[in-house]
């Protein structure tokens, strides 16, 4: 398989997760940086959509640090500090792991030491309902090229079946990695997913309905955008679809992919073109399962009593600005006749008030006194 970046480990992993009502996921993604002689590793730990471990070789005192929304959660502030010691040493030896990892392949590709780049593992064990081991994936990545793929899949027969896939020399990744793999996927992976769902299942198993509301942009005479939103909702797994009168549009609209809001929530959209005017033809639908039912959203324009109230407003407002500029202009014309302050001569006036340096504010709007 050639290149495909950085990202290809995600991809790969992320297809793993099923919808939130089915199976749990826990995934680790590592990912080792050389660069000139000088090395960084990150490890990021998700329990489905929650970040829950963090790992950065690059901090001091690099340590095991609980994830957002985690930190705040009261069972991780008294967690055993056993726990998170545990969790830093198994990161450590990953760390070094990757190193040695590569290491061989820079090598193996005849490579020099003071390039730049990167060893990434992801690994990732699905458990349904009851805690049962459902499947686990395992990989490598040489600067975003895979070079080694791991799958355990339950069989009808509940056993595992273990399929592995080498793309390189062997004595690069010797059989016991698939073993130790295997050994790592079945058992302490998915005892730890596990632990984490129950420890913090007030945040893992949680479903936070999304906010919606749908946003009109015009765009020319002929083309209307209706955008339909989605936001604050967790988890992350979603459906937004927009139909005219009941047909599907899936093909002509665009979406974005579900963002991360950044308080452990999520937000997307999707939008679709319209002609002006049959803007009520199209229905945005929304499912997610902190709906207690699908929701089927059309815009509505602004009512006549809105659109009023909003014109009166912005009359008085009008007026209440003319009328100070009217006063203003009646007491510098009373100044200008000497009935203002006495260092206001009536040269001054007739030079400058409404034909020379002054300005007159009524010929600004077509008025004149």
């Amino acid at each position: 398989m050639g290149p495909r970046g950085l990202l290809l480990l995600l991809s790969g992993a992320l297809a793993l997760t099923e919808t939130w009502a089915g199976p749990h996921t826990l995934r680790h993604y590592g990912t080792l940086t050389s660069r000139l002689g000088k090395s960084q590793y990150v490890n990021v730990g998700y329990v489905d959509d929650t970040e829950v471990l963090r790992f950065d070789s690059d901090l001091p005192h690099a340590r095991a640090q609980p994830g957002l929304p985690w930190k705040e959660q009261p069972w991780v502030q008294q967690e055993d500090p056993h726990f998170w010691e545990e969790q830093t040493q198994l990161f450590k030896l990953c760390e070094q792991h990757s190193g040695a990892r590569l290491n061989n392949l820079r090598a193996y590709y005849n490579q020099s030491e003071d390039g730049s780049h990167t060893f990434q593992i992801v690994s990732a064990c699905v458990v349904g309902s009851g805690g049962r081991f459902l499947r686990a994936y395992g990989q490598y990545a040489y600067d975003g090229t895979e070079i080694f793929t791991l799958n355990l899949e339950l069989s009808p027969r509940t056993k595992a079946n273990t399929t592995a896939q080498i793309t390189v020399l062997r004595n690069l990744l010797h059989q016991e990695n698939v073993e130790g793999w295997s050994d790592y996927l079945q058992h302490r992976c998915i005892s730890r997913l596990r632990q984490f769902l129950e420890k913090g299942k007030e945040t893992l198993l949680r479903a936070d309905p999304p906010k919606t509301h749908i946003t009109h942009h015009p765009i020319s005479d002929q083309e209307v955008t209706l955008r339909c939103w989605a936001l604050g909702f967790y988890p992350a797994d979603i459906s937004l679809t927009w139909q005219r009168e009941g047909e599907d549009l899936t093909q002509d609209m665009e979406l974005v992919e579900t963002r991360p809001a950044g308080d452990g929530t999520f937000q997307k959209w999707a939008a679709v073109a319209v002609p002006p005017g049959e803007e009520q033809r199209y229905t945005c639908h929304v499912q997610h399962q902190g709906l207690p039912e699908p929701l089927t959203l059309r815009w509505e324009p602004p009512s006549q009593t809105t659109i009023n109230i909003m014109g009166i407003v912005g009359i008085a407002a009008a007026l209440g600005l003319l009328g100070a500029v009217a006063a203003g202009a009646v007491m510098w014309r009373r100044k200008c006749s000497g009935r203002g302050r006495k260092s206001y001569s009536q040269a001054a006036c007739k030079s400058g008030c409404w034909g020379g340096d002054i300005w007159d504010p009524w010929e600004s709007v077509g008025w004149s006194l």
